[in-house]
């Protein structure tokens, strides 16, 4: 058997694997609400639970995202959090914002990071839904991805600062990076029975032009 010239034959565990340096991929992973913490899931029930009531609608599965994007031989974890929940200093952080007012997010207790982590890994993948889910196998895409990740707007978690419809949170995030990457965000949706708030605010921001992160720049 051979292997291209972009091959790397490595050993691990006893195993031979193969590494294509040409290898590129784009994974969307569908995380429950909550994930891994009680508070966040029982305030996401009871907003949901709100929320339905007005819209006069049952309650659905609430989910945020992540991307897992193969580039070469390395694989980066690109999602939002707060700023202290992942203790690693090398965790790939392109920016960080405000949680619920700019006010607020004076304090780091209500700050996020939007993560782009060369060799990292998403928190509580163990409970992902009907993931992941194979976005792309382009690796101009993939490149695209990685690119364009810091270019994220930096607007207020929880809030419609600029007229989406919508409010802007991890969810916006990534609807945002693989609009502005050229990937189809029509064939993609949250498991059956659920929603992904937040993820309309990143389609209706991708499409406008580009500019400053801040809201008067958009």
């Amino acid at each position: 058997m051979t292997f291209g010239t972009d091959a790397s034959i490595l050993q691990r565990g006893g195993v031979t694997v193969v590494e294509d340096a040409r290898d590129a991929w784009v994974d969307l992973y569908w995380l429950p609400l909550g994930a891994g913490g009680r508070v966040v899931r029982w305030n996401g029930r009871v907003y949901e639970r709100i929320t339905a009531r007005r819209q006069r609608r049952a309650p659905a599965d609430l989910y945020h995202c992540g991307l897992m994007v193969r580039l070469g031989r390395v694989t980066h974890c690109i999602e939002m959090g707060p700023v202290w929940n992942v203790p690693d200093v090398q965790r790939g952080v392109v920016l960080e914002g405000p949680v619920a007012s700019r006010r607020l997010g004076r304090l780091r207790a209500f700050r996020y990071e939007l993560r782009c982590w060369p060799g990292g890994r998403l928190p509580d993948v163990d409970e992902a839904v009907d993931s992941p889910v194979h976005v792309s196998r382009d690796r101009t895409r993939a490149a695209a991805v990685v690119d364009v990740v810091g270019a994220v707007p930096a607007l207020t978690w929880g809030r419609d600062e600029l007229g989406t419809g919508d409010m802007w949170n991890s969810n916006s995030a990534v609807a945002w990076v693989l609009a502005r990457s050229g990937h189809d965000l029509g064939a993609i949706s949250p498991p059956r029975g659920g929603r992904a708030p937040g993820w309309a605010a990143g389609v209706v921001l991708a499409a406008r032009r580009d500019g400053d992160r801040s809201p008067q720049g958009l």
